[in-house]
């Protein structure tokens, strides 16, 4: 079974697979090459953001589970069953996990549908796809790790080596619960560390399958821990614990700098941190297709349901084509995004995780109208859906920098028009943000487009498109947006320490 076949399929059977799936849930940790209970038995629930039903009550982590994965990963690391493990054998066991992925594909997909809502057509078509190329890549990738040998007097040999850095421990969020960690734990792995991974208590399960996958797959035990729980509660004591070397983290800029304190709380461990963004497209009047430019940015805010901490919020729009620009997008946006069932292959945004994040993203646009933006559509929960933490596509012009609706980052689909006269009003405009994840700039002319990615304060630029992206790509940010990178061969040495050896030759 393909990705392609599964795009066959219709909601029908889709609900089917989803049946099937809730019957045979594991909701346990994965420590040590298999399931177990939480030591002190506690548990919380998962909710179908859709329906608003429990799905699962799911074994609850604290700092004696994490004590026990960490033991597990680092006697795992010392062993060198991994770490030492010929980089050909590593890479065949993760050759194997990925197609083992393939092949579960479908029950891995439907995990997440249900646990954080997003469209099913979007885990085939996006997180799945782009999971497996991620893991083939740093697959490909661990025989190409190289050291140096310098230039020094005849009498001595120095080369420098790179080595794993031990225990690594990962916190990924749940919007894309299976990619993001897969932007964790594959390089991480390929790299020969041992992993604990914390994912997100809104979408816990697909990442304990996965962890079970890899060790179906010839992955020993003790290689990849998975620990559930809240992030007080698991994910600190995790980037506390003193024998964890690096803590790679993904989510809120607000938790990003506590995980900073931790690591100087305990053992200077390293610390890698994607967090939030307000990204800026910018659209000026000679842009070189019109409608492609306004696809691009709908697509860019609304996918995902807009959570997405590079979604492209702010529309920074030049006054000579807001009006038509705005015309266009209202009329494709309500056209190519329509809430309904995420388990319909024809549905195209889904509920938000929870109910909470339905009504946060709510009074945001409350305090959207009161500060004055005009509300071009959307801005409620649509008709029929209100089980559901549903929110419908919402737009807002006549936005200024200074309203809080263009300044914080809200995490779901609204996006907010802001317009300007010239080039140095729009560079300054976006970069009036604590933010630097990502931005994008639309025009024919080659040096204003230079001069953007110059001046741009942000650690991806696109030209005429938004969010195209490979493994060649180095995701991530600059300011308060985070200090690393992902999903690129750097990412995979950023995991790695260098060892230099001097050899007297005399």
């Amino acid at each position: 079974m393909t990705l392609a076949d599964l795009k066959q399929y219709d909601a029908r059977r889709w609900h089917e697979i989803a049946d099937a799936v809730k019957t045979r849930l594991e909701t346990r940790h994965f420590i040590d090459g298999g399931y177990v209970d939480a030591v002190d038995g506690g548990r919380f629930e998962t909710v179908d953001p859709a329906t608003g039903e429990t799905l699962a009550a799911v074994a609850a982590g604290n700092d004696k589970d994490i004590d026990a994965a960490v033991a597990a990963a680092r006697a795992a690391f010392r062993s060198g069953v991994w770490s030492r493990m010929a980089p050909r054998a590593r890479m065949a066991v993760m050759y194997r996990f990925a197609e083992l992925i393939e092949e579960n594909a479908a029950e891995l997909a439907v995990l997440d549908t249900l646990c954080m809502g997003k469209p099913i057509r979007d885990m085939i078509g996006v997180d799945i796809r782009a999971m497996l190329l991620t893991i083939r890549f740093m697959g490909e990738s661990i025989d190409k790790i190289e050291g140096k040998v310098t230039n020094t007097a005849s009498d001595v040999a120095h080369f420098v080596l790179r080595e794993p850095l031990g225990v690594v421990g990962a916190v990924t969020p749940w919007n894309f619960p299976m990619l993001m960690a897969a932007w964790k734990f594959a390089p991480a792995l390929a790299a020969g560390n041992t992993l604990v991974l914390k994912p997100a208590e809104q979408a816990p399960l697909s990442c304990l399958r996965l962890a079970e996958l890899f060790a179906d797959a010839g992955g020993p035990p003790g290689v990849f821990n998975v620990v559930n729980g809240l992030g007080e509660a698991a994910g600190k004591p995790l980037a506390l614990h003193d024998e964890v070397a690096k803590i790679s983290f993904t989510g809120s800029t607000e938790v990003g700098k506590l995980m900073l304190q931790y690591a100087g709380q305990s053992n200077l461990k390293k610390v890698g941190l994607e967090c939030g963004g307000k990204s800026p497209q910018v659209f000026l009047h000679d842009l070189p297709d019109m409608e492609r430019a306004v696809e691009t940015a709908y697509h860019a805010i609304y996918g995902n349901m807009g959570e997405a901490c590079n979604a492209g919020s702010r529309i920074m729009l030049d006054r000579r084509i807001h009006d038509e620009f705005v015309e266009r997008f209202t009329a494709g946006a309500r056209q190519a995004y329509r809430p309904g069932d995420p388990l319909d292959p024809a549905t195209t945004m889904g509920p938000l995780v929870t109910r909470q994040d339905q009504e946060r993203v709510l009074a945001l646009v409350d305090q959207g109208r009161s500060e004055g933006a005009e509300l071009v559509f959307g801005g409620g929960v649509p008709e029929a859906l209100e089980r559901g933490a549903y929110v419908e596509p919402t737009l807002f012009t006549g936005v200024n920098n200074r309203m809080t609706i263009a300044r914080q980052e809200i995490f779901g689909p609204v996006a907010s028009v802001i317009p300007f006269d010239d080039v140095d009003e729009a560079i300054a405009i976006a970069n009036d943000t604590i933010y630097g994840l990502a931005a994008g700039i639309w025009t024919r002319d080659l040096k204003t487009a230079h001069r953007f990615i110059r001046e741009f304060e942000a650690g991806m630029v696109w030209v005429n498109t938004y969010d195209d992206q490979d493994m060649t790509q180095p995701f991530g940010g600059y300011k308060q947006s985070g200090n690393a990178r992902d999903k690129c061969f750097e990412s995979l040495l950023e995991y790695t320490q260098m060892k230099s050896a001097w050899i007297s030759l005399a």
